[in-house]
């Protein structure tokens, strides 16, 4: 009877086992796809992470494009800023350098050679200050095609030939640019 016992117990164990080894595969097995799962979801969170990088590359790359759009426009509207900031005082000045230019053709037309010669200098000194401030005449004269980029028609008369029709018979008043760009129009009458 002992042997049978031993037996009995020896079975029971043997079941035991499988039942062990069973619920030790069963765990081996679940242990396994809880592994894969945690390496699929850490792929996704690599992958999640390297989406994030990438997208704030580009923000960055975006920001910084941006910026340098920005430096570029600022520098240039500072550097025509530069070049204008002399605009107002010449605009004002221009009246007084007319007077000034219609004084010489009548105090050319005196006797006095010495006060003729002095005023001359002045005025060429005013002139040479406002060129080197930027100041240039807009070169427009009788017989020129008219274009209104350029000049501005005060008037049409009836031309004395039909060369001059469509183009300049008279300057009435000096244009003036600074830079490239015109401060004051030529005024001109244009032959039709």
């Amino acid at each position: 009877m002992k042997f049978k016992n031993i037996f009995k117990n020896t079975s029971n164990m043997a079941a035991e086992n499988t039942e062990i080894d069973q619920k030790i595969d069963d765990a081996t097995i679940e242990n396994n796809a809880n592994e894969e799962q945690v390496v699929t979801e850490e792929l996704s969170v690599e992958e999640q992470l390297t989406r994030d990088l990438t997208q704030e590359k580009d923000k960055f790359l975006r920001l910084f494009a941006e910026f340098e759009n920005y430096k570029r426009r600022t520098t240039k509207e500072r550097i025509e800023l530069f070049k204008t900031a002399n605009q107002e005082v010449l605009l004002a000045m221009l009246p007084v350098l007319d007077d000034f230019d219609r004084a010489m053709t009548e105090i050319s037309k005196s006797e006095d050679e010495v006060m003729t010669k002095g005023v001359e200098l002045i005025h060429e000194k005013l002139k040479s200050t406002l060129v080197t401030k930027g100041l240039e005449v807009v070169d427009v004269k009788a017989g020129d095609a008219f274009d209104a980029d350029f000049a501005e028609a005060i008037t049409q008369i009836p031309a004395s030939s039909d060369k001059m029709k469509g183009k300049i018979v008279d300057v009435l008043e000096k244009g003036y640019k600074l830079g490239d760009k015109i401060i004051r129009f030529p005024k001109v009458v244009i032959g039709q």
